[in-house]
């Protein structure tokens, strides 16, 4: 008879064992998941920076081929107008 109650000691400590091990890793996992928030909430702000940076680097553009051209007032307020129009629309998709 003592051979089955050690069997149930036995099956117990590694029940108590399996607890143990599932609610370490029920933390962890919690861990991870709060890891990998705080890892997209950067990529987010990464992924604003960089098109920020790229507006920048598009408005910098236009206004070197600007600079350098000796193109008549009117074709440059024509490329201006043009540019506003775009923002506007570009205004608009952001709002909705």
């Amino acid at each position: 008879m003592s051979s089955v109650a050690e069997q149930l000691d036995s099956v117990l400590l590694k029940a108590a064992r399996l607890i143990e091990l599932c609610n370490a890793l029920q933390e962890e996992n919690e861990l991870l998941k709060q890891e990998n928030s705080s890892v997209k909430l950067a990529l987010n702000a990464a992924k604003t920076r960089n098109s920020d940076l790229d507006e920048k680097m598009r408005v910098l553009k236009l206004a070197k081929s600007i600079e350098g051209t000796s193109e008549k007032t009117l074709d440059i307020k024509q490329k201006i107008n043009d540019f506003v129009r775009e923002i506007d629309k570009c205004v608009v998709l952001l709002k909705k």
